[in-house]
This record gives C-alpha cells, structure tokens and sequence, in this order.
C-alpha cells in the first residue's frame, strides 16, 4: 500500500493511497466462493452452483463492497501508519478502481489540532468574597412572601401592583391579528410583562368596565407584520384582585416542610440554602473566568466536523431549556456554532490539560458533589440512588467533578485576587420573572 499526505491548511489534509490489484481481487475471490456454497439459483442444487455462473451474478457487487470495505480498512492502517488524527468523517474521491488495476483514492479530512497548552500563571481572576448576612435574610423572606402571596378581589379601579383579569381584542385597521385575542387573561400590574401602553390603559379601570386602547410595538418587536404598528385593543375587565402577603407565622413556615416551625429555624434553613446558592455561585463564576481565560490564552483552528456535530447538540439543549415557549422555533444549527466551537476548542485544551499534567478522577471530590446536589431533592436518598444505579447519569457528576479540578488547578497556577462583594452581587438575581406570555401585547 502506498500513502502520501498533502498539507492543505493548518488542519487540513489530502492523503492518496494506492491498494494493489491483487488485493482486491483475492477479496473478491474469496467472498464469491463463499457465496457459491449459500446462493441459491433455480437450476442447480444449493452448494454447486458453478463459480462462473457466481460470478457472472455477484462479481460486481461483490467487487463494490470489497472496495468500499478495503477504502476503510486501508484509510484507517494509512492514518495510524502517518500518526494523523483525524477529526469527523472523510470526503473520499476514487480515482481508479478497474479490473485488475490497483484501487487508488483521495481522502480530504481535517485532523485533531496540534498546540501547545499556554503558561497560565500571569492569568488575572478575581474570586468574589461574600458571606450571608440577616438583611439578606430579610430580603429572601419578603421575596419568598411575594412568591406566597394570595390574591383577594377588591371593589376598586386597578392599581400598580395589582392583578387584573380581562378579556381582549386586537386589531390593525379594524382587522383581529394572530395572538391579539385572549379570555380570562392575568395581568399584574407593574411587572412589565405586557406593553407599558397594554399596562397603563388598564390602570384606573373598574370590574365591568370596557374600553378601547392604542398600544405602540416596538420597533424590534418579534412578529414582523406588528413591529412599529400601534394596535387597538378593545379591553373588557372581568376582576381586580390585590396581593396579600402571608405573615410568617406557625402556619406559614408549616409549609415548607420543616421538622421545627419556628422562625428561629426557618431562618436557619434559609441562611444554609442561600449559602449553598453563594457558594454554586462563586464555583460558577470562578470556572467561568477560567475558561474564558484558557479559551482566550489558545489561537488554534477548530475542526469544523466537531463544530457540526456540537452545534447540533447545543441546539437541541436550548431549545429543551425553552419548553413551550419556542414549540415551533425552526432555528438552523449555524445559529449555535459560535457557542459551539467555544465548546470544542475549550474541550480540546481541557483535555490536553489533563493529559499532561496528569490530572486523575477524583472519587472523593465526585460524592460530595452527588451530596450537594441531593439536598437540594425532597429525597436525598432517593436521588443519590438514581445517579448511583444510572452509569450514563453518573457520568454527568463525574464531568463536572473533573471540571472542578481543571479550575482548581488553574487557581492554583494563576494570579488570584479576593474581590468583597454582597450575596446580592455575587448572585446576580434578576428582578422580576421572565414572561412567558403567547399574547401579542406582551
């Protein structure tokens, strides 16, 4: 067999192997003489169809297979013999196969890059330094209240912060639009869910009371044919309801399922599950400046193969983290490739990383991780069980213990300086809840 290699670019490469004549034609041979004992042919007895008569019937699919057989046996002993690795599959381009002429053919593929990993030590990351304090306390109980409040009708016009019920009609020139009608709708007031014009015109309003708005879209408003229009909506209030905030008391703590009731313990339970949040959320924060760091300290090409396939990956991930709010999204997966070569690329200096510098499975590191996660769960146990008896889960909790360890050992190779900071600044928290509203007016 012979093999030369054509460097076509940084990860490119054009590999020509030619296979003797004889090769394929005492393939060919043999598998026709195993056929002539299992085909079956009217006219001749199973087992002594003459050889002519095989191969006059089989010889040129059989030669086809052979080929395709012997382009991916040679291709694979042609890539370890020249110590390439190549990353996605081939375009193959057979230039002779004849009748006893040797098989000669071009494989284009594109190879694992070749790098050096990069000194990490003048590496700037800042760890953010933050404890749970009782005004964070506070803050969390008064937003858990919200969370927990109960809506009374009330015999008023509508105000901020109350939740109005209501029926409506949207139309562009006297004409109803897809998603501008809806019955029985909840609106909050002050949310900012809806258009702030859709907000203000039911502000004031009364149960029963009926009138017709102008809303304004915006100009980068999803749906095209109502990007910078102003529709009428024709608004029809059935309720008003304001919020009443629970008293933490006995019966309110009863709720969250806790052995002891008082507030005592309440605020107990809710300081070591705020500082599990703090201490997920500077874990977060620290891996992600590490990885961009890592991502920004390598200049290599990617191998578009593993961009494909992880785009498509990333694709089907976001789309199951939306749910029902994008049911019919037909988003390409070139949307997701620049998330999705930053994975790859991250991927491959990982794993160099691990390789060199040795860096082996933690078990230890792997269980606590498991633990962390399982008090989260109603059922501790319950959950550890699963992970432990579902090896394809396990793995999950395994990769994220190795990825502890890839930042740890960055950490300790970097210039790492201790910035204080609040929880609330730590955390991030968005104010508010996302919309997930299919209403037009939202």
């Amino acid at each position: 067999m012979q093999v030369s290699v054509e460097t076509t670019g940084n990860i490119d490469r054009k590999m020509t192997v030619t296979v003797p004549a004889e090769r394929i034609g005492t393939e060919v041979e043999k598998r026709l003489q195993k056929l002539s004992k299992r085909v079956r042919i009217d006219g001749f007895r199973p087992g002594k169809v003459p050889m002519n008569v095989v191969r006059q019937r089989y010889a040129q699919a059989t030669r086809q297979e052979v080929i395709g057989d012997v382009i991916e046996d040679s291709l694979r002993n042609a890539l370890n013999q020249e110590k390439l690795r190549m990353a996605g599959l081939p375009q193959v381009d057979v230039q002779t196969f004849g009748h006893n002429e040797p098989l000669t053919y071009v494989a284009a593929f594109q190879v694992y890059p070749e790098f050096q990993l990069a000194d990490v030590s003048g590496l700037a990351i800042k760890r953010p330094v933050a404890n749970v304090t009782d005004a964070d306390i506070d803050r969390m109980i008064e937003t858990i209240r919200k969370q927990q409040k109960e809506w009374q009708n009330v015999e008023r016009a509508a105000q901020a912060g109350d939740l109005v019920r209501l029926n409506f009609v949207g139309t562009l020139d006297d004409v109803p639009f897809e998603g501008g009608s809806a019955e029985n709708f909840a609106v909050e007031l002050g949310a900012g869910r809806m258009l702030p014009d859709f907000e203000a015109a039911l502000v004031g309003m009364i149960v029963g009371e009926e009138k017709v708005a102008d809303v304004k879209f915006p100009e980068d408003y999803q749906a095209e044919n109502l990007k910078g229009k102003t529709a009428q909506f024709k608004l029809n209030v059935t309720s008003v309801q304001e919020g009443v905030l629970p008293e933490i008391n006995e019966a309110f703590i009863e709720r969250f399922g806790l052995e002891t009731t008082t507030v005592e313990t309440f605020r107990a339970e809710i300081k070591k599950n705020m500082e599990r949040e703090l201490s997920n959320a500077v874990k977060a924060q620290l891996k992600q400046q590490v990885m961009d760091g890592l991502a920004a300290l390598h200049t290599f090409d990617v191998p578009n193969a593993l961009t494909t396939e992880e785009a498509k990956q990333v694709r089907q991930e976001f789309m199951q983290n939306m749910g029902n709010q994008m049911p019919n999204a037909d988003l390409p997966d070139e949307l997701f490739k620049p998330q999705a070569e930053r994975r790859v690329k991250l991927g491959l200096i990982v794993g160099q990383l691990i390789r060199e510098n040795n860096i082996q499975r933690d078990a230890k590191r792997v269980d606590e991780l498991l633990a962390s996660l399982s008090m989260t769960y109603e059922d501790p146990a319950a959950l550890v069980e699963y992970y432990r008896t579902n090896p394809q889960a396990m793995q999950t909790i395994e990769a994220a213990a190795m990825e502890e360890l890839i930042v740890d050992w960055v950490l300790s190779k970097a210039q790492v300086t201790d910035e204080e900071r609040s929880f609330e600044q730590v955390i991030g928290r968005a104010q508010g809840n996302i919309d997930t509203t299919e209403s037009a007016a939202a």
